[in-house]
């Protein structure tokens, strides 16, 4: 009879997976073996209880095959059991090898997605800079549209239209001066000159403009002397060939005194500015904005001699065409009277200075609300309300509270309001107000922060000896006439 083979029960807790298969299939092995051997018996006994003819010993054999049966049960049940047991075994195995399946899987999804992150990342990078290229290109075409129109606008205005070729080599020169690439747009200047020099001979207007442009390239470079022979040679081509009243001719006198202006040669400077100014008045109009800013180009030259009554009156005509042909509310009266008012200070006429400064501080509230009232008071009335309230001890312990809420409605984008703001405090501090002069002084620093600081063209006048350091007009304040000038286009 065959012998059952079991594992210690106290190393059942510590086998492995594989190690219960092994021991499932030898117990099914050795209860198959039993099973079969327990039918050859009950086999034998039935045979047995044929042959008997005693019932007492009938009865003892029906009692051992009835025994035999409940075994064969027994180890069919457990022959059940093994086989559920191999069963899961196998299903087991099938769910660890699709876990497997499915964890390579992850791995390479993850994989695939990182590849997508980073394509993704590289791709909006590239996206990014493309925007800003686009970005970039498109205001530089408005830039060259701008400068096209405005010498085409010029050039007709002078009597002549500039070739469609040298329109686009000035504004590619342009563009190149004011990226600081000058290694480049000198030898295009030079090349271009030679071209129209052998095809168009030295005297012609094409030439001088060209002339006019390679001095602006100069200029930029603080090349003054090379820059002054070229403006000087291009004056003599435009009045042999243009006349010596064309407003081109007007232009290259315009430059010849701003460079005279940057090298301090103010006496130099000062009839060729006026000469220009006769002109644009002959051509123009004397009432036309860009005699203001000529006017305004005199003016700053003269300040510079000492010259204090012409100064006056160029700056009061200037402000009076710009007020009636621009309005009240253009930005460039604006400069004008601080301007003036330099020249106020600068002579010691302080309470003439202090009107002006309180007129375009009043016209810059005035455009945001519409009126003054008590609730809509311009802020160097709050500065000196605030002064009357400091001598008699009675101060605000909000200090900002009365007039803060003005300077987020009205936004304040001119850099000419702060530098007014600035002017008018040092001049209280001067008069020795300093309560009204901190209020100004603060009003102006909150300002700086949202606005832009303008060009030089546009710097007002200093205050000597007041506490605050606010620079003086001077000769780098003055307009360069080309199609970028701020004295308007004009012919190249």
């Amino acid at each position: 009879m065959s012998t059952m083979v079991y594992p210690r029960e106290e190393k059942l807790d510590k086998l492995s997976q594989e190690e219960i298969i092994s021991n499932t299939k030898l117990v099914m092995q050795g209860l198959e073996a039993l099973k079969n051997e327990h039918n050859s018996i009950l086999h034998s006994l039935l045979e047995t209880i044929k042959c008997l003819k005693k019932d007492e010993e009938a009865n003892l054999v029906h009692e051992k095959s009835n025994l035999l049966r409940k075994s064969v049960e027994m180890i069919e049940l457990g022959l059940g059991e093994a086989q559920v047991m191999m069963a899961l075994s196998n299903h087991l195995n099938a769910v660890e090898s699709e876990k497997q399946k499915l964890r390579a899987q992850v791995r390479r999804l993850c994989q695939e997605n990182q590849w997508l992150r980073d394509e993704l990342a590289n791709t909006q990078q590239k996206l990014q800079r493309s925007e800003q290229t686009v970005a970039q290109l498109e205001e530089e075409k408005k830039h060259l549209e701008f400068m096209n129109h405005s010498a085409v606008a010029a050039a007709q205005q002078g009597g002549y239209e500039i070739p469609a070729r040298l329109r686009t080599l000035h504004n590619l020169v342009i563009q190149y001066a004011s990226q600081g690439r000058y290694e480049v747009a000198v030898p295009l200047c030079k090349q271009a000159l030679e071209d129209l020099e052998k095809t168009s001979g030295h005297d012609h207007p094409d030439v001088a403009t060209m002339l006019n442009i390679l001095a602006l390239v100069y200029r930029d470079q603080n090349k003054y002397k090379e820059a002054a022979h070229l403006l000087n040679d291009a004056l003599s081509i435009r009045e042999k060939t243009l006349g010596k009243d064309h407003p081109a001719v007007a232009a290259t006198l315009n430059n010849l005194a701003v460079l005279y202006g940057k090298r301090g040669k103010y006496k130099e400077a000062e009839p060729l500015c006026k000469r220009a100014l006769e002109i644009r008045e002959k051509v123009l109009g004397k009432d036309h904005p860009d005699v203001a800013k000529q006017l305004n180009n005199l003016a700053l030259l003269c300040q510079n001699q000492g010259k204090y009554d012409e100064v006056e009156y160029y700056y009061c005509r200037a402000l009076e065409i710009y007020e009636s042909c621009l309005g009240p509310d253009d930005p460039n009266v604006a400069k004008t009277k601080n301007n003036l008012a330099s020249c106020y200070l600068k002579q010691g006429k302080y309470k003439d200075a202090e009107v002006l400064y309180k007129e375009i501080l009043t016209r810059a509230h005035v455009k945001e609300f519409g009126s003054v009232d008590d609730e809509h008071k311009p802020i160097w009335m709050h500065a000196e309300e605030r002064e009357e309230m400091s001598k008699s001890k009675h101060r605000d312990s909000a200090p900002y509270a009365e007039y803060g809420g003005w300077y987020k409605a009205c936004k304040v984008s001119s850099p000419t309001v702060n530098t007014t703001l600035r002017n008018l405090g040092a001049l209280y501090r001067r008069q020795g107000k300093l309560e009204a002069a901190e209020t100004l002084e603060e009003c102006a620093v909150r300002s700086r922060r949202q606005v832009t600081p303008e060009g030089p063209s546009l710097v007002e006048g200093g205050i000597v000896g007041l506490g605050v350091a606010i620079p003086p007009v001077t000769a780098q304040h003055l307009a360069w006439s080309v199609v970028r000038d701020s004295l308007g286009p004009c012919s190249l």
